[in-house]
């Protein structure tokens, strides 16, 4: 299954595609982590990129749609993958089209600006690994300490209340007139994020398999 998630910062995407990945043993696929990875790697498209990150341009759609199709050839996409973070404008998915990447179904997950903002202000990251929590609904066991890796939790600069704002605002302008391009598609399935995580997630998977 070809998936791409969408959705505003904060809904709750990557941790339902942990979920999505474990079930149907699929890589999920960040544009950042490509990028950088390619970088690292010296691929073809991945010096086209550092040519412009050099220079302190944004790296352009065709590339960072080109070091998503060289990821996409390898074997652990042979079942499928998730796409998190790409698309993010019209133009990029008009790319992946274009590019002949095959995409089975685009999950939204739908939830207000205010519940959001209360949700983002409560979550910590593990300066360390990475891992994500939530004061709330995803609490470490110890407070302020990674579970995984024992590295002290940190509230991102992402995740301040003005940042927030400013990210959903680019999110309404930029990515959300994705919703109704893959509408038109026949490829939307939207999921209303539940109460709780565990909610959401029987929502997800029962849209994905319907």
């Amino acid at each position: 299954m070809n998936l791409i998630l969408l959705g505003a910062p904060g809904a709750g995407k990557g941790t339902q595609a942990e979920f999505i990945c474990a079930k149907y043993q699929i890589p999920s696929i960040s544009t950042g982590n490509i990028l950088r990875a390619a970088v690292k790697e010296g691929t073809e498209m991945g010096l086209k990129a550092k040519s412009f990150m050099d220079a302190g341009a944004l790296v352009p759609d065709e590339v960072i749609i080109g070091i998503l199709k060289e990821r996409l050839t390898q074997p652990d996409c042979a079942n499928g993958f998730i796409l998190d973070g790409v698309p993010r404008t019209i133009a990029q998915a008009e790319a992946i089209e274009t590019m002949g990447i095959r995409i089975d179904k685009v999950l939204e997950i739908a939830v207000e600006d205010e519940t959001i903002i209360n949700r983002m202000s409560g979550r910590r990251v593990c300066e360390g690994c990475g891992a994500s929590y939530h004061v709330a609904s995803k609490p470490s066991k110890v407070e302020g300490v990674c579970d995984s890796c024992g590295g002290k939790l940190i509230i991102r600069k992402d995740d301040e209340a003005s940042t927030v704002l400013g990210r959903l605002k680019a999110y309404h302008e930029q990515t959300e007139p994705l919703v109704d391009f893959y509408r038109q598609r026949g490829k939307l399935v939207v999921v209303k994020g539940a109460d709780t995580v565990e909610a959401t997630t029987q929502l997800v998977f029962k849209a994905l398999e319907a």
